[in-house]
């Protein structure tokens, strides 16, 4: 399985990017919010997803793990196909599907093309609990010197708090980057100036 392709951006479209490296031009399906970020770029590493069937082998490519993480979490959705999950990931950022998908926004959801009322209602009942878990995001790497379980009670409160676990982690990380032994209010207050 190929984790990502790291090269010359040759072509770029709001749909697809072709990305050479060592001589091979990798032509990547991608969505808004990747095109977006790879603009103006020339050397990139795009993150991969090879979608295989017996008629078709595809490569969908994005500009970060936590897009790509979100992806296959909506297409493991009965009825929600990778056209369709690419098309949301172009409609809403990655952080307002899972917003949506937690406060249970069915019309937010309904107004990505392609989505109807049943694929807005299975796709909340099926995901809500993965995305408060986590699922489906980026999670920081436990600092060996800090107590895993300060860094669990602070990121389980944040989300209780009613932030998404993919910016609990984002922000939690930061905090623990620049103070790496603070305590657990601190992991706390300091994470919530950042949200």
């Amino acid at each position: 399985m190929i984790e990502y392709i790291k090269g010359t951006l040759e072509d770029l479209t709001p749909t697809d990017a072709v990305v050479e490296c060592h001589g091979i031009g990798y032509k990547l399906l991608i969505s808004l919010q990747t095109f977006s970020q790879l603009e103006n770029k020339r050397e990139v590493t795009v993150y991969i997803h090879h979608y295989l069937r017996e008629d078709e082998e595809l490569f969908y490519g994005f500009g970060t793990k936590d897009e790509r993480e979100l992806f296959r979490l909506l297409i493991g959705v009965s009825g929600i196909g990778a056209a369709t999950a690419r098309m949301m990931l172009s409609s809403l950022t990655s952080d307002e599907i899972r917003n949506a998908i937690i406060s249970e926004d069915i019309n937010r959801i309904k107004s990505i093309k392609g989505i109807g009322l049943k694929s807005a209602q299975r796709l909340i009942l099926e995901l809500k609990d993965k995305v408060v878990k986590g699922a489906g995001a980026d999670t920081p790497a436990i600092f060996s010197h800090t107590d895993s379980s300060i860094v669990q009670e602070a990121t389980t409160a944040l989300v209780l708090l009613g932030f998404t676990k993919a910016n609990v982690n984002k922000a939690v990380s930061a905090v623990l980057k620049e103070q790496p032994d603070t305590s657990l209010e601190m992991i706390i207050k300091l994470a919530l100036k950042r949200l």
